[in-house]
């Protein structure tokens, strides 16, 4: 099982029960090539918030997050939620093992301005997780890490799988979320966006505000790297995780602008077959 058949997929931040498929599917395809999951848990860190009467605020799409709030983003994203998936991933049969970034300095990570305890990958130690894949377990990374002075912060989910994914060479990375991929001005599925496309695109209002932060770790795994392919996924479709690694009709896949389109239509590419 070669390293450079790498997957990192992110998951949503649903609970559990609602992906009892794609678990499945994780344990199922880990067993055949080496996988990183990573997670978010917007939705029950704000449940959480709530729950402790923790004010909480959002600035373009992201969390600001204060001393008071990171005690709760901790524990719910690396205990509740990571402990909830590993748990479900080991009753499948993959060998999950639950981390954060913070555990043996995974993520190197900066303060992002102006967000509070917020930070942005710059770097991976793959030691570990090397380390971790070597031996056919299967990572389950929470979105914390240090930041430059040692500081736990909250981290997007979907910059720590694209820092992982660059970070590790992976062949591909697989964002799964709750919408059939990017959607155009039509609301119709765009099934292949080149890297160039993205900012205009942004910029006119065609994609989403809530899509930005997740379209924009995509361009930043797949420009100069060996992540190859990102695939934006519904994770509720059936065989969703499959299709995202073999179909080149189901998401939207992010290229760089020197793939050519027709690399990942055709059937039966190398790249197709994932």
């Amino acid at each position: 099982m070669g390293m450079s058949s790498l997957v990192v997929v992110k998951l949503g931040g649903t609970t559990v029960a609602g992906q009892e498929a794609v678990l499945a599917e994780v344990a199922a395809i880990s067993r055949r090539r080496p996988m990183v999951v990573v997670h978010g848990g917007g939705r029950q860190v704000t449940e959480w918030l709530t729950r402790l009467g923790v004010p909480t605020s959002f600035e373009d799409g992201v969390r600001v997050t204060d001393e008071a709030s990171i005690e709760v983003v901790a524990a719910v994203l690396r205990g509740a939620v990571n402990t909830t998936l590993v748990a479900g991933l080991r009753a499948r049969g993959a060998d999950a093992v639950g981390l954060s970034g913070v555990d043996g300095g995974l993520l190197i990570a900066e303060r992002t301005p102006g967000k509070g305890l917020v930070a942005t990958v710059v770097d991976v130690r793959r030691a570990l997780l090397d380390a971790l894949l070597v031996d056919g377990r299967v990572p389950v990374v929470a979105p914390l890490a240090l930041d430059e002075i040692g500081t736990v912060c909250n981290v997007n989910a979907d910059d720590v799988a694209a820092g992982l994914a660059r970070g590790l060479g992976a062949e591909r990375l697989v964002l799964l979320t709750d919408t059939d991929g990017v959607l155009g001005a039509d609301d119709l599925r765009i099934g292949t966006l080149h890297v160039a496309e993205v900012e205009p695109l942004i910029a006119d209002g065609t994609i989403g505000l809530g899509m930005v932060p997740k379209i924009r770790s995509a361009v930043a795994a797949v420009t100069g790297t060996a992540a190859g392919c990102v695939v934006i996924a519904d994770g509720g479709a059936p065989r969703a995780l499959e299709r995202a690694l073999s179909d080149g009709d189901f998401g939207t896949r992010i290229l760089t602008d020197v793939q050519a389109p027709a690399g990942l239509t055709a059937p039966g590419t190398a790249q197709e077959r994932g």
